[in-house]
Formats: structure tokens, sequence, C-alpha cells
């Protein structure tokens, strides 16, 4: 079995591997992120989570890590190798990825957003993909039929937006991020809420029109949605498939292509 971890700037998204299938996740998990945890902290909550879930802790053979939050990496790897004695496998710049990285500084991308890039390579060979990724942050990749990986947009998340209008205005409360019925809210909190869907919503169709433009000479490409958020638009008809598990996906195919690299 594999464990993977997408260590995210609010979670850590979790999740064991059983077969060759990397689809076939047997359980996944969520907890908050905390750069001050220890590794004892760490490994004792994921020797107990797989516990809780009837899976021997010995059965873990590989683990893998994904993480846009350089400080948990000394206690995530401290807890591997002393409660499971495995060196994870890390995603990070100079692994094997099957991608052609046209950032301009290929350290700047996100090792969430290259797990994404190789899951839908391999998951929609032949297509151009936009993944977007509706996270702390919702981040917009686009990747070509190629595997190229030409890079993307990053704009604040519905929650830092949420937050921001109650940190920095006197009189807008925090609210529930929910679809409003209506655009035009009839309340301040229906407002607020309107203010969110649709300011996303709207986002999320002009990228992917200007990334049909820009990128793909005017042919559609599939539009793959994951994120926490995500579900909140399922039915917005802006994606073309909604895979919760997608950095996990990709996570556990770099692993796999390192193996055979190796």
């Amino acid at each position: 079995m594999i464990l993977l971890l997408d260590v995210g700037n609010t979670q850590i998204f979790g999740g064991v591997v059983k077969s060759s299938n990397p689809e076939d996740i047997i359980f996944s998990f969520r907890k908050g992120t905390d750069s001050s945890s220890s590794s004892d902290e760490t490994g004792l909550f994921l020797k107990s989570v797989l516990q809780e879930n009837k899976i021997n802790p010995d059965q873990i053979k590989k683990i893998g890590i994904c993480s846009v939050v350089p400080g948990t990496m000394h206690s995530l790897k401290g807890a591997c190798q002393k409660y499971f004695k495995i060196n994870p496998f890390v995603l990070q710049a100079g692994v094997k990825t099957g991608l052609k990285i046209k950032y301009r500084n290929q350290v700047e991308v996100g090792a969430d957003r290259i797990a994404n890039a190789i899951a839908v390579t391999h998951l929609y060979p032949n297509k151009n993909v936009i993944v977007i990724d509706l996270g702390t942050a919702t981040t917009f990749c686009a990747v070509t039929k190629d595997k190229d990986y030409l890079g993307g947009a990053i704009i604040p998340g519905l929650r830092i937006s949420m937050e921001a209008l109650e940190s920095r205005t006197a009189k807008l409360p925090s609210v529930e991020i929910i679809k409003p019925e209506l655009a035009c809210g009839r309340s301040t909190i229906e407002s607020i809420q309107s203010g969110l869907y649709f300011s996303h919503l709207g986002a999320m169709k002009e990228f992917v029109s200007l990334y049909k433009k820009e990128l793909f000479n005017g042919e559609q490409p599939m539009v793959v949605a994951t994120g926490g958020f995500s579900r909140l638009f399922s039915d917005a008809k802006v994606f073309d498939a909604e895979i919760p598990n997608l950095v996990l996906n990709g996570l556990y195919m770099a692993i796999q292509m390192n193996d055979e690299q190796n």
C-alpha cells in the first residue's frame, strides 16, 4: 500500500492506494496544516488514522508527499522515517514528471499544480486540458495534448476572499460559502454569498475562454476541476469532469514514473 499526502496551505489531504490503479483510493482523510507540528505528532496522527480505518501501518510500503508548505517538510519526513521506516518520495524539482514545463522558472511551479498536470495527461491522453483547482487559492493550469505545461493563473480562493471582506471592512460579517439562489442578494449576507460565488464563476468562464483563444487556437479544451470548493460549481456547466482526488492521482503516477527510472 502507498500513503499519499497532499500538503496544502489550509489542510493536509491524504489517501491510501492499494492496487495499481491510482484512482482506487481505499480511503482519504483531511487534517489541518500546522507547520509547528513535531514529527512525533505527525507520525502518531498518521498511524492513528490508518488504524482507525482498519489498515495496519506496517502495510504501508511507500509514502509520497506533495507540499506547498515548506515549513512542514522536516516534520513530515521525520515522521515517515521514524514511524514507518520509509524515506518518502517528494514531488519536487528534479524528479521525473513526464511533462515539459514551460514556466520561466520551473522551481516556482507549485507541486500540487504539477501533480494535477501529471494526472490529467494520464487520464486524458491526447487532449488539451485546463485544470481548475479550487482550494485555499484557486489555480488555473493549461496542459497541452503534447504534455506541455504552459502555466496558468492564481486568484484568491473563496475562503480567502470572504475572510478579506470580513477583516478589512467594519460591518461585513463572515458568511457560509454556498451557491446563492439569485445573483441579486437582498441582505448583506446574501450579497456577500452572491459576490463570492458569481465572481468566481465569472473568473472561471473568462479564463477558459481566454486560454481557448491564447493557447489552443480556438479549440475547446477539456476542463477538469478539483479541490474542496469544486462541488459548489458542479451544476454550473463549466467543467467536463470533477475529480476530487486529482492531486493524489498525480502524486501516485509520479511515484510510479520515478520507480521505473530507478
